[in-house]
């Protein structure tokens, strides 16, 4: 049986929104037609159901640590990276009930908020059950961490142990950010991904201490390394960003999610197109202004003509989960229409991810998740207002 609905505004995300558009959709969500209006009034054999708002496919989340969510409230605010890594590392251990609980509210939340996808970290294996029973698909990112280069090999061995345990669910090795890992473990990492054709995500120019850090060897991270024990005196200051430092590490041969990029340059981002073609830049706002109290420069990341992709981080670092959230934070701190903050949200996760055959896009013969939003029109301009629910 085939439902129909509508809605003032219908955005397929591959064209322009269609104005009353109507969605044919069998009883598990995947369209089976896609009408305008004129077409629409020609089949009144049909029954519509209308509704007032915009209809959008679900919502890729390509950034999120799912296993920290029983830190939502604990960390303090705006105390910037390092210490915001040092309070987690101090706090993450919990109980297993405590934690599974976290996780599955936080999973729910993603999905009442109408995401579909998510591209998330994890550094154990208890977020997989979670992942299992789950009506979102997840992509797990088995995350690599150790700044020493005489670690590299165990840390290899453990992490790709991690990533089999994950299994049937689709995992892939990963960096954790250019401060934690080593030249040999980047180059590890790098034929490991080349052989399996993975995708990638590091944490990247999240504070200005990370570029201090590259550049002369200054700044909070080293009183992190401290905290943590960690005998740094073999690393040698490039007197280069840290992106400029270690994107020549990572496979140009790979789409990379290059996530916060808090303080990204224009000089950064032209020197990282320069050597990489596959980039895509995850905004997670609301982790920033959580974290640094500061946003990326997204008016120069546009005009760089970067595909940008949208993530939440995790409640550690935000109230929410919600991909439409960032959207809104978005939206409130720059001109942005809404049509392109619906393309980061929706399409650009689905192609950085590899799935959209089925996700980002309303096409007939996708189950791409259908959520309504309200929207307002001002001077020919579409702003998005509120989230109102998930349809299918």
């Amino acid at each position: 049986m085939v439902s129909y609905i509508s809605a003032t505004l219908v955005y397929t995300i591959i064209g322009p929104p269609i104005e009353n558009g109507v969605l044919g959709l069998d009883a598990d969500g995947t369209i089976i037609e896609i009408l305008t209006a004129v077409e629409a009034s020609l089949r009144p054999d049909i029954d519509i159901k209308y509704y007032e708002g915009a209809i959008v496919p679900g919502f890729i989340n390509t950034h999120c640590h799912l296993e920290l969510s029983n830190l939502k409230g604990l960390i303090t605010k705006h105390k910037g990276l390092p210490a915001f890594v040092q309070e987690v590392i101090k706090l993450r251990v919990a109980d297993e009930y405590a934690l599974d609980s976290a996780m599955l509210r936080a999973d729910r939340e993603m999905f009442d908020c109408g995401v579909v996808a998510v591209a998330d970290i994890s550094n154990q294996i208890a977020s997989q059950t979670t992942k299992l029973d789950s009506l979102i698909y997840y992509h797990t990112f088995v995350e690599t961490i150790g700044f020493n280069p005489e670690t590299a090999s165990a840390i290899m061995e453990r992490a790709v142990s991690l990533q089999n345990d994950f299994k049937p669910l689709p995992a892939t090795l990963t960096p954790h950010a250019p401060y934690s890992v080593s030249a040999p473990l980047f180059n590890a990492l790098k034929e490991t991904a080349e052989e399996e054709d993975a995708i990638v995500s590091i944490h990247n120019q999240e504070s200005l201490d990370e570029n201090a850090f590259f550049i002369e060897k200054k700044g909070g991270f080293l009183d992190l390394y401290a905290m943590l024990g960690l005998d740094i005196e073999f690393f040698k200051p490039s007197g280069k960003t840290s992106i400029q430092t270690y994107l020549p590490l990572l496979s140009n041969a790979q789409r990379t999610l290059l996530v916060h990029s808090t303080y990204t340059s224009k000089a950064d981002v032209t020197f990282a197109k320069g050597i990489h073609k596959q980039l895509y830049w995850c905004l997670c706002p609301k982790a920033n202004l959580y974290i640094e109290n500061k946003l990326p420069d997204v008016s120069m990341l546009m005009e760089a003509g970067a595909k940008i992709t949208l993530g939440t981080d995790s409640l550690a670092s935000n109230d929410t989960l919600s991909v439409f959230e960032e959207m809104l934070t978005l939206q409130k701190n720059f001109e942005i229409d809404a049509a392109e903050l619906l393309k980061w949200g929706t399409w650009n996760g689905a192609e950085y991810m590899g799935i959209q055959d089925r996700f980002g896009s309303l096409e007939v013969g996708k189950r791409p998740g259908i959520n309504l939003l309200s929207y307002k029109e001002k001077d020919g301009k579409i702003s998005l207002v509120d989230f109102i629910r998930r349809l299918f």
